[in-house]
């Protein structure tokens, strides 16, 4: 199919590179760059928080004891 498109700036640009890095056509780097965004993005994975066992047990209710706990009384 012929048609004519007017193309952005940047979008010329990422044409001109592949064609000189991979030496095809113009026709051919278009089509492979649309077709590139035609590709569904996978989705992200669930995210899962990490936890680790630091063997100390403070109660944080209180700040001003937790922080003199941890660093002495000169925290304060």
């Amino acid at each position: 199919m012929r048609t004519t498109v007017v193309l952005d700036s940047d979008v010329a640009a990422a044409v001109e590179q592949m064609r000189r890095e991979r030496a095809i056509g113009l026709s051919q780097a278009v089509n492979e760059l649309a077709r590139r965004g035609l590709r569904p993005t996978p989705a992200p994975g669930e995210f899962r928080q990490r936890t680790a066992r630091l063997g100390l047990r403070i109660d944080v209710t209180n700040v001003a004891e937790a922080l003199e706990h941890l660093h002495g009384p000169a925290s304060r």
